[in-house]
């Protein structure tokens, strides 16, 4: 199957049309349904899911509302929250505003177990390689896909592609930014992706040449939320520790696969450029051999090791009967 795109201006010059052809047939996975993290929600969430919910007790509701809080978890909070007049059987629409402020502050205070992250759907390593393969065709790519990671109660995934080579990218680090697998077209200067790919990874280490190789930087970040800055939401801010380290871990992982790959590619090149310097000294060593053997062959053998190599092989008598010539030697 493929995508056509066409676009008939009055001017003919202006007229464009864009063929996409599918590349692959695996799809992502389907985001699974979740409930709210603990640590990610607002006053504001939870007084709405106090509104909202159909539980009859506040254990219920803490169990029911929210991800990673079990029975007894939930039993802990409304012991924490007995000072202010709450019990286990009390209804969540009965709660005061206090109260809720209260309940609220907990669910920050209190350490809960990270989400799963199976509420998110990234590309994956696989569509993210073919992608890059089909639309620059590089010499050498790597991907990588990280672990789940948290902000503020968020899970988020980086998925990264470093290439090298191709058609279509200029000598230097060129960086494509997604976020939700939607490209970032603008303001890539103050974004994280850009510069962790430009300031904080040392591209020497991976026998990478970050001002005349042409390099390529695929980095897409998978969240719930995502931290845009700024009213038009084209770039991720560089202030978050959490996305910091997991862009330049991606890339990083990235670099050490490429590093691999260009030694062997180093490795083979310079065995072929040994190879075709001692060809080049073939003739005159074939010369100055055959040359020797020819001396040998009109002498007489002398000594017992001449006789006994005489006798061993008949090179000599090869060369005497001209079966063999500084041409076979070559």
């Amino acid at each position: 199957m493929q995508f056509s795109f066409s676009y008939i201006a009055e001017d003919p010059k202006n007229t464009l049309k864009l063929l996409f052809k599918r590349r692959t047939d695996v799809m992502p996975p389907p985001p699974k349904i979740t409930k709210h993290h603990p640590s990610s929600v607002d006053l504001e969430l939870v007084k709405r899911l106090v509104a909202e919910t159909k539980a009859t007790n506040l254990t219920a509701f803490l169990t029911r509302e929210f991800d990673q809080v079990n029975k007894a978890l939930a039993g802990r909070l409304v012991g924490e929250l007995r000072a202010g007049g709450v019990t286990a059987s009390s209804s969540p629409k009965d709660l005061t505003t206090q109260q809720i402020v209260r309940l609220h502050q907990l669910l920050h205070e209190v350490r809960f177990s990270d989400p799963s992250g199976s509420h998110l759907s990234p590309a994956g390593e696989y569509n993210l390689r073919l992608g890059v393969m089909k639309e620059l065709h590089p010499d050498l790519i790597a991907t990588y896909a990280g672990d789940v990671r948290v902000f503020e109660g968020h899970a988020f995934i980086v998925e990264a592609a470093v290439s090298i080579g191709g058609k279509e990218l200029k000598p230097g680090i060129n960086v494509y930014r997604f976020a939700n697998r939607i490209p970032l077209l603008f303001e890539g200067g103050s974004d994280v992706i850009t510069r962790t790919a430009t300031k904080r990874i040392n591209w020497n280490a991976y026998k990478i040449n970050q001002a005349t190789d042409k390099v390529g930087v695929f980095v897409s970040i998978i969240s719930t939320k995502i931290p845009f800055k700024g009213a038009g939401k084209e770039y991720i801010g560089d202030d978050i520790e959490e996305m910091v380290s997991a862009v330049k871990q991606a890339i990083q992982q990235c670099g050490v696969q490429l590093r691999v790959k260009i030694a062997k590619v180093l490795a083979a090149r310079e065995q072929q450029q040994r190879k075709r310097n001692l060809t080049k000294y073939i003739p005159d060593a074939a010369r100055a051999i055959f040359s020797v053997l020819e001396k040998m062959a009109e002498s007489e053998p002398r000594g017992p090791k001449r006789r006994r190599l005489q006798q061993q092989t008949d090179i000599l008598q090869q060369v005497s009967r001209k079966e063999v010539s500084e041409g076979t030697l070559e």
